[in-house]
């Protein structure tokens, strides 16, 4: 009888991880939002260039042990930590303020203004700060938007324009910023194959 009582609780204990997890991080979200959506970003940002490393690895069928860039994921997770986190969370509440949902076709306006005025800015700010922390000159940074700028922003209006109608129309806008850093953990997996 001991041995199936031990089962149960041990069962009970692997469920309740995953709520205590949960009640931490919306506890963590209420006190401190914008630090929360940061650390969140430049974890999921930095996994993203994780997995888009592994991914050129095995793409290239290399053999041994992985040989990780780290300075790949330590810049996807301040590109993540400074920028991805707050910025989206102050501009998924500028556009409930610019508009609010009772604005006839709010979900339709709030998406055209996050694809037409978001999206651009933030690839480019994404281009810049990469050349950046890269180290690199203007004359790479400029050479690095002619030739990634267009092509990335026309791949990010295919994959995020659904992502982005769902996440301003039906995500609780508390859980916005993690909803997208969700997909752009495989969006800055793309991002990453771009700089090779």
């Amino acid at each position: 009888m001991a041995p199936a009582a031990s089962t149960l609780r041990a069962e009970a204990g692997l469920g309740a991880l995953p709520r205590r997890a949960l009640a931490q991080y919306l506890r963590l979200l209420r006190l401190y939002p914008v630090l929360t959506k940061a650390a969140t970003s430049g974890i999921l940002s930095a996994l993203g260039n994780f997995l888009a490393q592994m991914i050129e690895k095995r793409r290239k069928k290399e053999n041994g042990s992985p040989k990780l860039d780290v300075s790949g994921p330590l810049r996807y997770a301040i590109f993540g930590f400074f920028f991805t986190g707050p910025l989206s969370h102050y501009f998924y509440l500028l556009l409930e303020r610019w508009v609010p949902p009772e604005v006839p076709l709010a979900g339709v306006l709030k998406l055209l203004l996050d694809r037409v005025l978001f999206a651009p800015a933030f690839l480019l700010l994404f281009f810049v700060i990469m050349n950046f922390l890269e180290g690199r000159d203007a004359a790479a940074l400029a050479a690095r938007v002619r030739s990634g700028l267009w092509p990335a922003l026309q791949v990010n209006w295919r994959v995020w324009t659904p992502v982005q109608f769902i996440n301003v129309n039906y995500v609780p806008l508390q859980f916005r910023v993690l909803f997208a850093n969700v997909v752009a953990l495989f969006w800055y997996a793309y991002l990453a194959s771009l700089g090779k």
